[in-house]
């Protein structure tokens, strides 16, 4: 009977070999995820600052005017993702959502009830948007405004 339970001492000592094993690979895999999804958010955010100062026309996909969506569709369709239409499709179809404090580089920030305007986290409290009609595209410095209208933000490519 000593031969069974030696036989199977070997099979238990390498479960944890493997979920081990396991284990590091899934972060490998987690690490690869999160340096694409900053190569491509480092891409996104790049073009929409070349973006600043095009005129906002309602229903624009540029290039050359935007609105709010039309915007961060174009910058993530530039950096490889495609992006629904509207602020409100976006906000539905990105799985991955993030708090305020939790934005980071390239995340889309929805602002007021319905979600109806939207815009480009560029870090550091920075944002770039197409405000309204008369308007340009800008960077603007999120303050106590835009955090008061915060209604939940996204983080696509990952």
């Amino acid at each position: 009977m000593a031969a069974p339970v030696n036989a199977a001492t070997p099979r238990t000592a390498a479960a944890p070999q493997r979920a081990t094993l396991a284990s590091a690979q899934s972060a490998q895999i987690s690490a690869a995820r999160k340096a694409r999804q900053k190569q491509r958010a480092d891409k996104a955010v790049a073009y929409a600052y070349k973006q600043i100062g095009d005129p906002y026309r309602y229903g624009a996909t540029g290039p050359g005017s935007w609105d709010c969506s039309g915007l961060a569709g174009g910058a993530w369709r530039k950096a490889g993702v495609k992006l629904p239409r509207t602020t409100q499709q976006i906000y539905k179809a990105v799985k991955h959502k993030v708090s305020w404090k939790g934005a980071v580089k390239g995340d889309l920030l929805f602002f007021y009830s319905g979600k109806s305007h939207m815009g480009v986290y560029a870090g550091k409290g920075y944002m770039i948007h197409a405000p309204s009609s008369g308007k340009r595209v800008k960077k603007i410095k999120l303050n106590g405004y835009y955090k008061r209208n915060f209604t939940g933000g996204v983080r696509p490519g990952y």
